[in-house]
């Protein structure tokens, strides 16, 4: 049997890698797929591959990658390897900007989506926490935070604002609702 490609998506600072974290932590048959992203190696945030913007086209030019998409000054992408931990019956976790959710959709035939939101209090309290961007910047991620999921695209929508383990329980539940 397949696996499924399951794509966590919501607002910067909802909490994305830490619901991952805590999703992989409960379940360790679950993967994380570690993103390609031409950010600093030491920006902080989630384990990724850094590499110069002009190692990212050549990359994408070479077919090395499953999906790409460029946000907020930065290029992302999934590598093409995906396909085998898929195959080989692995659910994998990615972290995925929900303008990319319909080249999923396209590309991984058992996409599931699970779309995390918090309060806005919550998100600009984190993201400044955080300290990777400047004001301005968190003004634009937060004004982005309402954007929708691509219509015909079925997801779990979760609150992330409080308790995380309840938020990684929910979708675990939903991920795997029979379980021995």
């Amino acid at each position: 049997m397949t696996g499924r490609m399951i794509a966590i998506v919501g607002p910067s600072g909802v909490g994305k890698d830490s619901v991952m974290a805590g999703m992989t932590e409960a379940d360790p048959r679950l993967l994380v797929v570690r993103r390609v992203i031409t950010r600093e190696a030491d920006a902080g945030g989630e384990d990724f591959e850094s590499i110069t913007p002009d190692m990212f086209r050549k990359h994408e030019a070479a077919g090395q990658f499953a999906l790409s998409w460029g946000a907020h000054g930065l290029q992302y992408g999934v590598p093409a390897s995906v396909h085998d931990q898929i195959r080989g019956g692995h659910d994998v976790l990615v972290n995925l900007s929900r303008g990319i959710l319909e080249e999923a959709n396209r590309c991984f035939p058992r996409l599931q989506v699970i779309a995390l939101t918090a309060n806005p209090d919550i998100l600009a309290a984190r993201l400044a926490a955080r300290a990777r961007e400047s004001a301005g910047q968190i003004a634009r991620r937060l004004k982005r935070a309402a954007n929708p999921i691509p219509e015909g695209i079925a997801f779990l929508e979760l609150d992330n604002s409080g308790c995380l383990s309840r938020t990684v329980q929910a979708a675990l539940d939903h991920l795997y609702p029979v379980r021995a």
